[in-house]
């Protein structure tokens, strides 16, 4: 549990900092058996089973030649260089809609395997917004489902951490940055990031 007591006067940036950390957790949510558990079984069984095509990509952090780091990913539908999967809404449809989606930037599957200790990568943002204005970058949202239970979690970086549980999805303001890790106790680590637009007032 992260808390601070403050015994002088807070200067204007530790003002700043309790702030942002405030508007960060109250924009946070965290939902337990998001889907219903019969459609989970069945989306588990597809993510997980051995007819999904995976990709093998040499770089997590996007640095190409990481040492022992790598990833698999699948993915579902990008705004630019992939087309739509054409099992796109028989996947997600009941996320999408529950999401209240407007338009969608990416959804991808990543899969970890298991390593001897857990690695940390490291944070990054799923959406480059070093060009978006601010008006901009509230328009988009990131979600995390999470598909098999396991040790590995994703941490954000004013030290919050969310457990990998089976069927729980996070979702969070797009500009904040977050990371994975990897597992030690399941064969691998399987999660659907999606990258969307959810209101334009």
């Amino acid at each position: 549990d992260d808390f601070r007591i403050y015994n002088k006067p807070l200067t204007e940036d530790e003002i700043e900092e309790l702030y942002e950390s405030y508007e960060w957790h109250r924009n946070m949510k965290i939902e337990d058996n998001f889907v219903e558990e019969e459609e989970f079984k069945k989306l588990q069984g597809i993510l997980m089973g051995n007819q999904l095509e995976w990709r093998f990509n040499n770089s997590i952090d996007g640095l190409e030649g990481e040492e022992n780091k790598f990833q698999f990913i699948h993915v579902f539908y990008s705004h630019h260089g992939h087309n739509m999967h054409p099992h796109l809404m028989v996947y997600f449809g009941s996320i999408i809609r529950k999401l209240k989606m407007l338009a969608i930037y990416r959804i991808k599957a990543n899969l970890l395997t298991r390593t001897p200790t857990i690695v940390k990568n490291m944070f990054h943002v799923d959406i480059d917004m070093t060009k978006a204005s601010e008006e901009t970058m509230k328009l988009f949202k990131t979600s995390i489902f999470y598909v098999n239970t396991n040790n590995g979690y994703t941490e954000f970086e004013d030290g919050t951490i969310v457990e990998s549980v089976a069927n729980r999805m996070v979702t969070f303001p797009s500009n904040i940055r977050h990371t994975g890790t990897s597992c030690t106790d399941e064969m691998s680590r399987v999660v659907v990031n999606f990258n969307y637009v959810t209101d334009l007032k």
